[in-house]
């Protein structure tokens, strides 16, 4: 790849923070270490190291979407603050191309003493636009942060939401080489959300480069194109962002796990669930077939996880006759068979889909549990699955079914097992979570019946002459 192709280069990078017990320690650090070299005698440390980040390696390509994923203290904010340059690392070296424009916190870079107008032309002028650029963009900033009167009022009377409002809307519209997102869209409402998303991929389509940091896994699936899971400071996956992300969920799982094993005392396990992982190139591994009588945990270890009590065997879909079929047609009957094996003798269980486009927009949920729930909420007499205990070694299927009302795509199945505590998806423990479990088609006869969209509400028109 041509140097020219790169907007963000990151190589070796690390940061370590001095951690100090005490203010006199810090005082002795400053001085006594020159004492001690000046009369020749060993330096002694008085304090300890945290590194933030170590050993990160990684490219983004022009014009490519990015995003950044990790639990709180993971170090995704140190690595976009050093990548703006707001921070200095303590090794490795950061080369960006083009000018920046980052929002990394509520109010970052605003005056709370300045009116919303002062502190648009201050960000405009830190972004290196003169006062005439920035008298041009004015009214498409103010319409954007869609605030109203209060742009003329002091920054320091804004709600949180208002302000993040007013900082996305200069930074976008100054069209930026490269754009820093850090979880500051989380506070907006689902309105914003959608214009600011909407305005992220017009600015990515005309060629800007994009940093997302996100807890939403759904938005860095569907808004980037790779994306970089940091564990404790330390790059543990990097590579296309669905698989990504699944490997994120499978170390929130392993952590989950860990947890119940500390509250058990059971230090084995928990020392094994901890366990730091090494790097992962995901963009790199082949998926792999499944035969017809191995389980489906079988194709890949990265495309499951669970506790395992109970396993997915298999998943197919199946047409209205219960005959194999991957291929369907607006109003034809949706079939998805799931075939699971008991390890343990368990009950309360939820046997689960959720399907998604070849977009990777999720476009369904729904389980056993769902129905359960309108069961018991109707006081109906049919039995609860939920209910149902299965032992070690039973073999059971579920068989769930509806009409097919999906738009022409291409539809991926993921499948799960949970044991839930309580009949209401409040306390839950995955036992077998599968991505790409199977995958089917929608197809159109236009000729026939035709829509467009994800989904079909079945409109109706009445003709009246008035």
């Amino acid at each position: 790849m041509s140097s020219d192709d790169i907007a963000i280069s990151v190589q070796g990078l690390s940061k370590c923070y001095q951690i100090y017990d005490s203010p006199r320690d810090r005082l002795k650090q400053f001085i006594l270490p020159r004492l001690q070299r000046y009369f020749g005698q060993p330096q002694k440390k008085y304090y300890r190291e945290f590194w933030a980040l170590e050993n990160i390696d990684f490219e983004v390509r022009k014009g490519e979407a990015v995003g950044i994923i990790g639990r709180n203290g993971s170090g995704k904010s140190t690595l976009l603050q050093i990548i703006t340059g707001t921070l200095t690392p303590t090794t490795g070296n950061v080369r960006t191309t083009g000018r920046i424009a980052a929002l990394l916190e509520l109010g970052s870079g605003f005056d709370p003493d300045f009116t919303g107008r002062e502190n648009v032309y201050l960000n405009g002028a830190l972004l290196g636009l003169t006062r005439e650029q920035i008298d041009e963009r004015f009214e498409a900033i103010a319409l954007f942060a869609d605030i109203g009167e209060h742009i003329e009022q002091p920054v320091k009377t804004y709600s949180s939401g208002m302000s993040v409002r007013l900082a996305f809307a200069v930074q976008v519209q100054v069209e930026p080489d490269i754009l820093i997102i850090d979880e500051a869209l989380a506070v907006g409402d689902a309105l914003f959300q959608k214009r600011c998303f909407e305005r992220i991929e017009q600015l990515v389509s005309k060629g800007t480069t994009l940093l997302f940091v996100s807890h939403d896994q759904e938005s860095v699936r569907t808004i980037t194109n790779r994306a970089l899971l940091l564990k404790y400071g330390r790059s543990i996956a990097w590579g296309l962002s669905s698989k990504v992300v699944l490997e994120y969920r499978r170390v929130l799982h392993d952590e989950e796990s860990a947890y119940f094993n500390v509250l058990a005392n059971d230090a084995s396990k928990r020392a094994k669930a901890t366990k730091k992982a090494s790097i992962l190139d995901l963009s790199e591994r082949d998926l792999k077939g499944v035969s017809e009588n191995e389980p489906v945990t079988s194709r890949s270890e990265r495309l499951s996880f669970g506790d395992g009590e109970v396993i997915i065997l298999k998943v197919e879909t199946l047409d209205v006759n219960g005959k194999s079929c991957s291929i369907y047609y607006p109003r034809d009957r949706l079939k998805i068979r799931v075939l699971c094996e008991a390890k343990a003798s368990v009950d309360r269980l939820n046997i689960a889909v959720r399907l998604r486009n070849k977009e990777g927009i999720k476009i369904y949920s729904w389980g056993t549990l769902n129905q359960d729930v309108s069961i018991q909420a109707t006081s109906s007499e049919a039995p609860v699955f939920w209910k149902q205990q299965v032992k070690t070694g039973d073999k059971f299927e579920v068989m769930l079914e509806c009409d097919c009302n999906l738009g022409e795509n291409l539809y991926e199945v993921q499948a799960a097992v949970s044991l839930e505590e309580t009949p209401d998806y409040m306390a839950q423990r995955m036992l077998h979570w599968v991505d790409e479990a199977t995958f089917f088609q929608v197809l159109m006869k236009r000729d026939e019946y035709f829509f467009g969209g994800v989904n079909d509400l079945k409109m109706e028109a009445k003709w009246k002459v008035t």
